[in-house]
C-alpha cells in the first residue's frame, strides 16, 4: 500500500483535517474493534504535547484477552505520533520515575506491564502502581531520601502513560484512571498494512511535526477549557476525558460531536466491566435477589446461588474446589458497609442479608445504588422484620 499522506501539505492543515489525517494514519496499520478507537486515539496522542497544560493526564489501557490482538502496534505507532516517547519494558520503578523527574513530562510508552503486576518478577509492584495511580495528576510528586545525608527529594511523576498487556492484569486503581480499549484479534477478511517502523517513521514525522505545532498554539487555551460533558460522564470520568474534548473543540469541524460519541462510548464501556472482585460480587448479588424477587436471603441459600452462577469465580474463591464461605462473604461485603444479620420469614428466624437499610447497618440495595451503574434502587424504607 502506497501512502498518500506525505502528498499532504500538514503546515496547513487546519485542526480538525490534523486529526482526521492521523486517525487515517493509525488505521492504516491497525484493526481497531470498533469506530471509536481511532479517533480517541488521534486525541490521546494529541494531548501529550499539551500535558503540561493540563491538570490531568488520562492514562492509556490496551488490552485483549490473547496476544496476538495488535496491542503493542498501539503505542509501536503512536511512539511517532506523542510528545518525548520512551518505550519501556521491564524498567525498574527508580528508573521511572528518575526518567519522568528529569525529562518530563514524557510520554511513556509501556509493552507488557501486564507481567511486571501479576508475574514472580513484580517486587515494585507497589512502588509502581502508587506512581502510576498519583501521576495522572500534574501536582503528583514521589519524595524519596538522596544523597549521604539522606535528604528528603519530591520527584514529579506527572506524565502521559498508555500501558499494554493482557486482560486483567492491569490494578483497578489504574484501570479507572484509563480510557481502556480492548483489542482483538483480526478476521481473515480483516487486512491492515504491515507495520515497517521504517516507513511509519517516515510518514509520522510530518504529522507529529504539524500536530506539536498547533497543539503550541492552542495550548494554554485547551488547559483553562471547561469543556461541557455528555450526559452521564462526571467526576473522574469527566476529570479523564476534558483534555481530550478541550482539544477536539479547539479542532472544529465533526470533531466535537466525534470525541463526545468516543466519550459516552468508552464511559459506557468502562462502566459495564467489574473492575473489582467487590464490584463482581455485588452485581452478582444483585442478580441472585433479582431472579428470586425477594429483599432478603439466608447466608446458606445466598452462597449456594453465587457458586452455582455460570462463569461465576465463588465455586473455587478460597482455592481449587474451595468455594465462597460465610466469613469470607462477610469480610468482603463490609467493606460496603453490609452486614449479615437476623430477620424473620416464614415465622422462623434466619441470619442472612436484606437490601433495605436497618439501625445497624445500609443494606444491599445502598451498595448496588452506589457501586453498580445504572442501578436505582430504593434504600429509603426501613425493613421493618429485621430483628434488632
Amino acid at each position: 500500500m502506497t501512502s498518500t499522506l506525505r502528498l499532504v501539505d500538514t503546515e496547513h492543515l487546519t485542526g480538525a483535517a490534523l486529526l482526521d489525517a492521523i486517525t487515517t494514519f493509525v488505521s492504516r496499520f491497525i484493526v481497531f474493534p470498533h469506530e471509536h478507537c481511532a479517533p480517541m486515539l488521534a486525541l490521546w496522542y494529541a494531548h501529550t504535547h499539551a500535558a503540561a497544560h493540563f491538570y490531568v493526564t488520562p492514562r492509556l489501557v490496551i488490552s485483549s484477552a490473547e496476544p496476538g490482538s495488535g496491542k503493542t502496534l498501539v503505542i509501536e505507532v503512536g511512539q511517532y505520533l506523542v510528545a518525548k516517547p520512551e518505550m519501556v519494558l521491564n524498567a525498574s520503578t527508580p528508573a521511572v520515575f528518575r526518567m519522568v523527574a528529569n525529562n518530563g513530562p514524557i510520554s511513556l510508552l509501556w509493552d507488557e506491564v501486564d507481567a511486571v503486576f501479576t508475574g514472580a518478577g513484580g517486587g515494585g509492584y507497589e512502588d509502581l502502581r502508587a506512581m502510576l495511580n498519583a501521576g495522572y495528576k500534574r501536582t503528583a510528586y514521589v519524595a524519596r531520601c538522596v544523597g549521604d545525608n539522606h535528604s528528603v527529594q519530591r520527584f514529579p511523576v506527572y506524565s502521559p502513560v498508555a500501558l499494554v498487556g493482557l486482560a486483567g492484569g492491569m490494578p483497578a486503581t489504574i484501570t479507572t484512571r484509563a480510557i481502556t480499549v480492548h483489542m482483538r484479534r483480526k478476521k481473515r477478511d480483516e487486512i491492515a498494512e504491515e507495520f515497517r517502523e521504517r516507513v511509519v517513521q517516515r510518514d509520522a514525522e510530518p504529522l507529529r511535526e504539524a500536530l506539536a505545532a498547533w497543539i503550541g498554539t492552542i495550548a494554554e487555551t485547551v488547559g483553562d477549557a471547561e469543556p461541557d460533558m455528555p450526559p452521564g460522564v462526571t467526576n473522574r470520568a469527566r476529570e479523564i476525558w476534558e483534555p481530550l474534548l478541550a482539544i477536539a473543540d479547539a479542532a472544529g469541524g465533526h470533531w466535537p460531536h466525534t470525541a463526545r460519541q468516543a466519550c459516552t462510548y468508552f464511559v459506557h464501556e468502562a462502566d459495564q466491566q467489574p473492575v473489582t472482585p467487590g464490584v463482581r460480587l455485588l452485581t452478582d448479588l444483585h442478580t441472585v435477589f433479582t431472579e428470586h424477587n425477594t429483599d432478603r436471603m439466608a447466608t446458606t441459600d445466598i452462597l449456594t446461588e453465587l457458586v452455582a452462577l455460570d462463569e461465576a469465580p465463588w465455586g473455587d474463591i478460597n482455592g481449587p474446589g474451595r468455594p465462597l464461605d460465610a466469613r469470607r462473604l462477610a469480610k468482603e461485603l463490609a467493606l460496603y458497609h453490609v452486614a449479615p444479620g437476623p430477620f424473620r420469614t416464614s415465622g422462623q428466624i434466619t441470619k442472612g442479608y436484606v437490601t433495605y437499610p436497618t439501625k445497624k447497618q445500609l443494606g444491599l440495595a445502598d451498595a448496588w445504588s452506589r457501586y453498580l451503574p445504572d442501578n436505582d434502587n430504593n434504600a429509603d424504607t426501613e425493613g421493618e422484620s429485621w430483628e434488632h
